[in-house]
């Protein structure tokens, strides 16, 4: 007795008909496509406006960020300054310097048409570079240069 008769199998068509026997080519631009590129182009003009006003609010906050801390260090400046003022040698400093004050009992020179104060520090410097025989010299031809007043 013979085995059992083998099981059928589909007929497949031969290797050069499977290449040509392709489905119909469909369009490349269907509705669904169409409804996609509608609804994709409809949330990015919602999100638009949203985004570009986050960014404009950023860099609000940024330049405000920026003002204040340099609002702080002014701030920081005169706190500074004002613990100075409450300083009396300061204030007695500042007296003798800007208002040319003299305390009791102390003898002030005022040099008319001298170098301020704060200059002197560096004109001095200036004049140690130099022999005393030149200074010497060069005074006079100042002192011959300038106008008398008498």
């Amino acid at each position: 007795m013979p085995g059992p008769p083998p099981a059928a199998q589909p007929a497949q068509p031969p290797p050069a008909q499977r290449a040509t026997a392709q489905p119909p080519e469909r369009a490349r631009f269907t509705s669904r496509a169409a409804v996609l590129a509608v609804v994709l182009c409809a949330i990015a003009l919602s999100l638009a406006y949203p985004v570009r006003e986050y960014i404009a609010q950023r860099r609000q906050i940024d330049q405000l960020e920026a003002q204040s801390a340099q609002t702080a260090a002014q701030l920081s400046r005169l706190q500074a300054e004002a613990a100075r003022l409450n300083d009396p040698a300061y204030i007695e400093q500042q007296a003798r310097d800007r208002l040319h004050y003299c305390m009791p009992r102390q003898t002030c020179y005022v040099i008319i048409g001298g170098q301020p104060a704060h200059n002197v520090g560096q004109a001095s410097a200036a004049v140690a570079g130099t022999p005393w025989y030149e200074r010497l010299w060069s005074s006079v031809h100042q002192a011959d240069q300038q106008p008398s007043s008498r």
